[in-house]
């Protein structure tokens, strides 16, 4: 039996606890928040969508950064073991639109609570309100036990690999360390880097760190006029020096910024690493539709309401509140009639309900992204275990490693699956 640290309580944290101590060894969970899972609670809407229920190669599919990385861990810890988990620990769990998974009740607590009550049920010690300030005293391999100072720290077993972790109340030895402190997104949730920091001071490299899964601010003003105006079966796209890098049918928002919404959260997490002056994006409004066949629909209506004022005659095509938006961009003035508007003026407009042009001026914050993009070298991480390649007592897993996905509950399942293998790994 080996003595386990881990650090940080949140989903990779209190599955790798729970996985390390189920396999006989003794776990101390460190959480500097007062409560463990506080992100946790704040996931999809305070309902917590924990995993998407779809086969690992499906799965896969939707990561974003690190898939083959993540290929043993997802294999090895699929979603259906994360729903067989939850149920298992007496959570029922129901699947909703787009094989998101969610609790019963709706209630993001009772997914940490469950987490918590599987660690506590298999000895896990949590230590919450204590701050973990140091990994680096790591000592050779081979150590005559005479020359190890056992007054400093707490719990030690003699062993032939002694790690000491200071935190904010004392100092312990343990065998192994697991960082599980995610990374930069809603610090306010105590998501501030730490991993990041303890990873760099044993010689890691960590890649740059960017929002993702977060909103886009856009150029200009035009946009503010539809602030809260929800589309949905739209298809946003967005190309790089005119190559298309991103397409997604489904559902936006229009913000106060810029958008926001499923399919630009998406986006954002494809997109974070180009340069934004070198990016245009484009909205279909209807992308059933092909310009003849929306071309004859705009027919059909216009000599419904001939008599009518332009943007009179779109409300059966548009949403009222973007009418104004798309004349402007058609170059079509809003207080034309009907009945004169000329065949090149009617074309325009079809081209740009097909493809309203964004401009896009760059990422929303940390303090609203969803997850951070980027962090510890997966090159330095054995995929298997999770183990570091460079100090052979330290895993990390979860969102402190450079690994993302899209939005649907793939996040979580990572942070599960790469818990799962750090915890069981260690022998």
């Amino acid at each position: 039996m080996k003595k386990v640290c881990v650090i940080g309580g949140g989903a990779a944290g209190l599955m790798a606890a729970y996985a390390a101590a189920e396999n006989g060894h003794e776990v101390i969970l460190f959480e500097k928040n007062e409560k463990l899972g506080k992100k946790i609670y704040i996931t999809g809407k305070g309902r917590c969508n924990f995993t998407n229920d779809t086969s690992p190669n499906e799965f896969l599919s939707n990561v974003v950064r690190g898939e083959k990385f993540l290929t043993s861990a997802i294999y090895s810890f699929s979603s259906q073991k994360t729903m067989d988990f939850f149920e298992n620990q007496g959570l029922p769990i129901k699947i909703e639109r787009g094989n998101r998974v969610f609790p019963v009740s709706d209630h993001a607590s009772d997914v940490t609570k469950t987490l918590e009550k599987a660690c506590k049920s298999v000895g896990v010690s949590i230590h919450l309100k204590e701050k973990v300030e140091e990994i680096n005293s790591i000592m050779p391999d081979i150590i005559p036990m005479s020359d190890i100072d056992y007054s400093t720290t707490r719990g030690v077993r003699p062993t032939s690999r002694v790690v000491k972790l200071r935190t904010e109340k004392d100092v312990y030895a343990c065998d192994e360390i697991i960082i599980a402190t995610g990374g930069l997104s809603y610090p306010s949730t105590g998501s501030t880097g730490d991993g990041y920091a303890f990873a760099r001071t044993v010689g890691h490299t960590v890649t740059d760190l960017k929002p993702g899964l977060c909103g886009l601010n856009l150029v200009g003003d035009w946009y503010k006029e539809l602030q809260g105006l929800t589309l949905k079966n739209v298809r946003f796209s967005i190309k790089n020096q005119g190559k298309i890098v991103y397409s997604e049918f489904g559902e936006m928002l229009f913000t106060h910024f810029g958008v926001s919404g499923p399919i630009v959260l998406s986006a954002s997490s494809q997109i974070n690493r180009l340069p934004f002056s070198s990016l245009t994006a484009f909205l279909d409004l209807k992308p059933a539709l092909d310009e003849e066949t929306l071309d004859k629909r705009l027919l059909r209506d216009f000599e419904k309401y001939k008599n009518r004022q332009i943007s009179n005659a779109l409300c059966e095509v548009l949403p009222q509140k973007m009418i104004a938006s798309i004349l402007h961009f058609a170059g079509v003035s809003a207080t034309k009639n009907v009945n004169v508007l000329t065949k090149e003026e009617r074309i325009k407009l079809v081209k740009t309900i097909k493809a309203v042009p964004f401009k896009l001026q760059g990422l929303r914050g940390f303090e609203e992204a969803i997850i951070t993009s980027g962090g510890i070298s997966l090159s330095e991480i054995n995929p298997k275990t999770m183990e570091s390649k460079k100090v052979s007592s330290l895993r990390f897993c979860g969102e402190v490693l450079d690994v993302d996905a899209y939005t649907g509950g793939f996040n979580m399942q990572i942070a599960f699956a790469t818990g799962y293998a750090a915890g069981k790994s260690i022998k």
